[in-house]
């Protein structure tokens, strides 16, 4: 109990980070000089190396569906710098878009496609993108939700790009409720306190007038408040609803046991209660980006960082049918042909390997899909020197249904055929655009002739499919980079 207690201390700790305008990375002002304190955290995971397929044909790794690596990088390019390589996870910036990916059929939740083309970086090099979609549900047939958010109100949160910004999401976010979802609110500084108790949202305005009552002080005890939160998500569960935990906090944890390991042993013992996790970082200073990347990782959810208003909007009304998981524990395994392909390289997804034996233990945790999300990988290849009419491999995928506890498979052909990336699909284009830029703020020993030009040319006719805006928004962000 002790234990589990101030895990879950760390878990709270971990949620909102830096936030702005909609064009930029401030609303409503702040104090920020420029610089930023040497006190955020990050791992690095280094790069996957390149693998021949002769020795080892098969490549196994959990899904990804965090996005926060991306929002970082935008705050750093924002005030005029480049992100810590060891901020930059290339799986998150590709998991931050959504994909024009056909939709599942035959009762499944989950479609899968693949597509071959030239390498832009590595002219003798060729690229494999495998794309994955969850079902999309209509709104009127979503399931209820039972949502508690768990606030970190101590002193440091006391700013505009803080606790100031969460309220204006999280109110955004009831807007965006039907009236048989409901909402409870945790608070944690000093003290743990129920601001409200589980409310259906036909009663909107009670809700929102807790939220504006929140106010920061104090220190920042979060034991409680996690050990709190999954309580009354516990005693309100839904059964066949989605019942989850929205973390928020700056990460200045200054009270309690705050080692990441703890906090994952108590997020690994509560995710089998059926209670998913949103973990959701803002400001700057403080950002314990590995600890809150981890938590997400572990505790059926996904991690997203805050860093302006328009990023609200994505996080809270444009995507909020993420927050209805429709496949867990999603697992990819790639078998290359070694007749086809002499080596290959998994770009990204480091810190998601899998071990193969494990692709069908469905005993061992991997990640969340939501509804109408997409997910998307990129492998670098070196084809072998026998041109051979034969597929380049076999594409695998195991996932559970949100209700049920078996695992289905599901398998797809990554045919024979080469497309010159000019000639790629819009998937392709934009894919390999944002992992192009990728591979130059990681300082990627292998990103070969990758340019900013580059990056721009490849991504520049690959926005006709553009929810949002968000695709054009990664274009301006690559002219204002300086490398």
């Amino acid at each position: 109990m002790n234990r589990q207690f101030f895990s879950i201390i760390t878990l709270t700790a971990i949620l909102f980070f830096s936030c702005g305008h909609e064009d930029g990375p401030y609303w409503g002002g702040g104090n920020y000089e420029g610089n930023y304190p040497n006190t955020e955290k990050y791992d690095d995971y280094g790069e996957n190396p390149f693998i021949n397929a002769a020795d080892e044909a098969v490549s196994t790794f959990s899904i990804d569906a965090d996005g926060g690596s991306y929002g970082v990088m935008r705050r750093f390019v924002n005030f005029g710098q480049l992100p810590p390589t060891a901020s930059v996870r290339i799986e998150e910036y590709l998991n931050y878009f959504t994909f024009d990916y056909q939709e599942p059929s035959n009762d499944e939740n989950i479609a899968l496609n693949s597509e071959v083309a030239t390498c832009p970086w590595t002219p003798d090099h060729y690229l494999l993108r495998v794309g994955i979609k969850g079902k999309t549900i209509p709104e009127d047939e979503l399931p209820n939700s039972n949502f508690v958010l768990l606030i970190d109100v101590s002193g440091s949160m006391d700013s505009n790009d803080k606790l100031d910004l969460l309220k204006v999401g999280f109110k955004q976010m009831i807007d965006e409720m039907r009236p048989a979802d409901r909402v409870a609110i945790v608070t944690y500084a000093g003290k743990v306190e129920v601001l409200l108790n589980s409310t259906f949202c036909d009663d909107k305005n009670t809700i929102k007038s807790a939220i504006d009552k929140l106010k920061a002080s104090g220190s920042t005890a979060g034991g409680a408040g996690i050990q709190t939160a999954y309580d009354i998500a516990e005693q309100n569960f839904i059964p066949d609803g989605n019942n989850r935990i929205i973390l928020g906090t700056d990460g200045d944890f200054n009270v309690g046991i705050s080692s990441t390991e703890e906090l994952v042993k108590f997020i690994e013992e509560k995710r089998e209660s059926g209670v998913y996790l949103t973990v959701l970082g803002v400001g700057t200073g403080n950002l314990n980006d590995a600890m809150m990347e981890q938590v997400a990782n572990h505790g059926d959810g996904n991690y997203e960082y805050i860093d302006n208003a328009k990023q609200l909007k994505k996080v809270f009304v444009y995507e909020k049918s993420k927050f209805y998981t429709v496949a867990k524990d999603s697992k990819v395994q790639i078998t290359f042909n070694p007749e086809k392909v002499k080596k290959y390289r998994l770009i990204g997804y480091e810190n998601r390997m899998l071990n193969n034996e494990d692709f069908e233990n469905d005993k061992v945790d991997a990640g969340e899909i939501g509804a109408g999300q997409t997910i998307t990988a990129i492998y670098e290849l070196v084809l072998s020197d026998a041109a051979v009419a034969v597929p380049f491999g076999t594409f695998d995928f195991r996932y559970i249904k949100p209700h049920e506890t078996q695992s289905r498979p599901l398998n797809h052909t990554i045919e024979n055929g080469i497309t010159d990336i000019s000639q790629s699909s819009e998937n392709m284009r934009f894919a390999s655009a944002v992992t192009c830029f990728g591979l130059q703020l990681k300082q990627s020993e292998y990103k070969g002739t990758s340019s900013k030009s580059m990056v721009l040319d490849l991504g520049k006719n690959a926005i006709s499919f553009d929810p949002n805006g968000f695709r054009a928004e990664f274009l301006e962000l690559v002219k204002n980079v300086e490398f």
